[in-house]
C-alpha cells in the first residue's frame, strides 16, 4: 500500500506503480522542454501521480537522466536521446534498391509513398541514414511523412534522396545478375 513520500500510487503493486511513473516521466521529456523536478513533479501530479521532489530525484537518478542545453535552457534528457546519429546509408540504399518510392510535397511536409506495408521500413532507413535534416518521420502503411522546420532543410533533403536513389537503381542488381 502507498508509504508516506514515496510518491506511489495506493497499490499493492508498488512497483509496477514506480516503473508507470518512471515511463511517465521519460515521456515528459521526450516531448516537454522540462528543466527543474519542480516542474517534472508538477507535470506527474497533472497524470494523477502524487510525489515529492525526493521521489522525483531518485527517480531521476535511477532513469540516469542528464542534463542537457537545448536553446538557451538545461533541461532533462535520457542518455540515450543524446547519443550520436548513425552516419551511415547503407540501409537506406537497400531500402532504395528494393523498394519503389515516390516523393510527393505538401508544404513543409514530404510524403514519401511506396507500397503497402513498407513504410515502417523506410521510416527507420530515413531515422538512421545520415540524412540529418528532418525534424522527424511518421510512418503509416504505404506513406512516409517527412517533416521539416524550413524551405531550406526539405529542399537538401529532397535533393540528397533523389541523389541517394539514383546510387541506389545504380548499384542494384539486374533481373540478369540475380541468382
Amino acid at each position: 500500500m502507498e508509504q508516506p513520500g514515496d510518491g506511489r500510487r495506493a497499490s499493492p503493486h508498488g512497483r509496477a506503480t514506480r516503473r508507470a511513473r518512471q515511463q511517465q516521466i521519460l515521456d515528459l521529456i521526450a516531448v516537454e522542454r522540462i528543466g527543474s523536478q519542480h516542474q517534472l513533479a508538477e507535470r506527474l501530479a497533472e497524470r494523477g501521480f502524487d510525489v515529492t521532489q525526493a521521489t522525483v530525484s531518485r527517480d531521476i537518478a535511477e532513469l540516469g537522466l542528464v542534463k542537457a542545453v537545448v536553446g538557451d535552457r538545461h533541461v532533462y534528457a535520457s542518455p540515450t536521446d543524446l547519443a550520436p546519429r548513425p552516419t551511415d546509408n547503407a540501409m537506406l540504399l537497400r531500402v532504395l534498391a528494393d523498394v519503389p518510392v515516390e516523393v510527393r510535397r505538401s508544404g513543409l511536409i514530404l510524403l514519401v509513398v511506396s507500397t503497402p506495408g513498407t513504410a515502417q521500413i523506410i521510416a527507420e532507413a530515413i531515422d538512421t541514414s545520415t540524412l540529418a535534416e528532418p525534424v522527424g518521420t511518421l510512418a503509416g502503411d504505404n506513406t512516409v511523412l517527412v517533416l521539416f522546420a524550413d524551405e531550406p532543410a526539405l529542399e537538401g533533403w529532397r535533393d540528397r534522396l533523389t541523389a541517394l536513389q539514383a546510387e541506389a537503381r545504380a548499384s542494384a542488381p539486374t533481373r540478369d545478375d540475380r541468382p
